[in-house]
């Protein structure tokens, strides 16, 4: 086998540890939160540190939550095939690929603005150490954190653009950590075997899925109203703001028809456009200078 094709081998292996659609997603936030303060065309090298710095932070911390949760990976039909449950690497090859891809990320950051550097290592702190290492196996409440960590990309990339954590970035972060039960909720109430499986506490099982319905329409509402009043401040124009009336509004009749009609159906409905909604909403604000 040539170099070229090991390496080739090796990066088909890897991919599948860094979840891409959601590392893609938190970068989109990321560039949002920079892009709704600085014009891109004027500033694209730093559009560009920002992508790759916000790529090696997350992907890294993805591949260390992967490491760190192998075990319950292997007892869940979903995720049983991964590289690490299903054997496919070693631990230690997980471990240190987490490692290297979280010390470029955060070293690229603070090399790019200290403060925004800070951010990006809180955000990589919150999840792996705070969330998945301690939280998530003990309570359904450390979900809060993982939003936390969720909402950092988007605080960081506008505190760069800004020089200051101030009160848009803070309400875009809201609006994630809001988000987050919206699309982490409904995930767990389409698997909830599986987590019952793995041992890991969820809202449906701590709470019933009625209870879980409501606060899933109570997030996403909230969620709603942070991104709403985040476009105010940024100053989006009137088009720009009823376009993100009318994704909130599919939101809002999702979520609430989740609620009063329950289904596997509307719940995976719902689970979808969540991650629709977030990204729409997100490019909007990408578009305003």
């Amino acid at each position: 086998m040539t170099t070229t094709m090991k390496i080739r081998a090796k990066l088909k292996l890897y991919w599948p540890l860094i979840k891409s659609l959601q590392t893609g997603l938190l970068i989109v936030t990321g560039l949002a939160g920079f892009m709704s303060t600085r014009c891109p065309i004027k500033n694209w090298q730093t559009v560009l540190a920002v992508t790759g710095s916000l790529f090696l932070a997350v992907s890294g911390s993805t591949v260390l939550n992967m490491w760190y949760d192998r075990d319950i990976d292997a007892k869940m039909e979903r995720t049983r095939k991964r590289p690490l449950p299903a054997n496919k690497m070693s631990p230690r090859e997980a471990l240190i690929l987490g490692l290297v891809l979280s010390l470029l990320g955060v070293v690229w950051a603070v090399a790019l603005d200290p403060l925004y550097g800070l951010i990006v290592f809180a955000g990589l702190f919150f999840d792996v150490v705070i969330y998945t290492m301690w939280l998530k196996r003990r309570t359904p409440w450390g979900i809060v954190w993982g939003g936390i960590s969720g909402g950092m990309p988007v605080l960081a990339g506008r505190a760069l653009g800004t020089g200051q954590i101030e009160w848009v970035g803070i309400t875009l972060a809201l609006a994630v950590l809001f988000w987050i039960p919206t699309h982490i909720l409904t995930f767990s109430m389409r698997y909830h075997d599986d987590y019952q499986r793995a041992g890991v506490p969820t809202f449906p099982s701590a709470y019933g899925n009625h209870a879980t319905h409501v606060v899933i329409a109570i997030s996403s509402v909230i969620a709603a109203v942070m991104m709403g009043v985040a476009a105010y401040g940024i100053e989006l124009t009137w088009g720009y703001l009823r376009l993100m009336a009318v994704l909130s509004t599919g939101l809002f009749f999702l979520a609430f028809s989740s609620a009063a009609k329950p289904s596997a159906h509307t719940n995976f409905g719902l689970f979808k456009y969540a991650s629709l909604y977030m990204l729409s909403a997100m490019m909007l604000l990408m578009f305003v200078v």
